[in-house]
């Protein structure tokens, strides 16, 4: 859903912006222009979804203000539940194939049941350690930055809707071949390089410190590995 007057950005510049466009009626629509870089302030209005997806993909930093302030995207919750499930699975599954039980019996179907939701438990305390220091990095280093509760909302929804890359990890499993591990090892990257855009775009940072909050991210993320790891959990 596209609004025309409100606070929002200009794709080029990061400067606010009270409208969109301006419309004439009778199917007549004028793009502003922008008041600072003399730019339309959102060129992607005109661009049909699968090219905004392609430069999103291609991780365009004006795709991605385009997507974060200047339009109605409320599938964030929805989007980070599906890619904890895909995340899930993937992690039940090879824990199956490390297992030699095949016996059909009832308590051991319910075992492994209880192992998905295992892994999906497991999964959700690694993102919320990995949001958790990217938050807290930000806010040590650029405390202004982060002033309201819409601040952090704002670039929650943000790092939520970069992390849609981990919807591949189901392909990338059903299409096993010899390169799945490395295909896996892709994805990964994909993913923090989208969080690190979004990070970049809705802060309006340079690309160190997006980064250095990733970094801090993972050290946690994968503390918490290990103390599952070490009370002899498989993750």
């Amino acid at each position: 859903a596209m609004v025309a007057v409100g606070t929002f950005r200009c794709v080029e510049c990061h400067r606010e912006a009270a409208e969109l466009y301006r419309d004439y009626q009778r199917g007549v629509l004028r793009i502003s222009i922008c008041k600072s870089c003399q730019k339309p302030v959102d060129k992607y209005i005109e661009y049909d979804p699968v090219i905004i997806l392609i430069n999103a993909i291609l991780c365009k930093a004006q795709a991605y203000r385009h997507i974060i302030f200047n339009t109605k995207i409320n599938i964030h919750g929805k989007l980070c539940v599906f890619c904890l499930l895909c995340e899930a699975y993937l992690r039940w599954l090879q824990l199956q194939d490390s297992s030699q039980n095949i016996d059909p019996d009832d308590l051991i179907r319910y075992a492994k049941e209880w192992d998905f939701y295992r892994m999906f438990g497991i999964a959700s305390l690694e993102q919320t350690s990995f949001l958790l220091g990217i938050f807290t990095t930000l806010w040590w280093m650029r405390p202004e930055m982060l002033k309201t509760k819409s601040d952090f909302v704002l670039l929650l929804k943000a790092l939520l809707l970069s992390s849609y890359g981990k919807l591949l990890l189901i392909p990338a499993v059903i299409w096993e071949h010899d390169y799945t591990p490395l295909c896996l090892a892709f994805i990964k990257v994909f993913v923090l390089i989208s969080n690190s855009q979004a990070i970049r775009v809705t802060l309006n940072l340079n690309r160190l410190l997006p980064w250095l909050a990733i970094f801090i991210g993972l050290i946690l993320e994968n503390g918490v590995v290990c103390l599952f790891q070490k009370m002899g959990w498989d993750v």
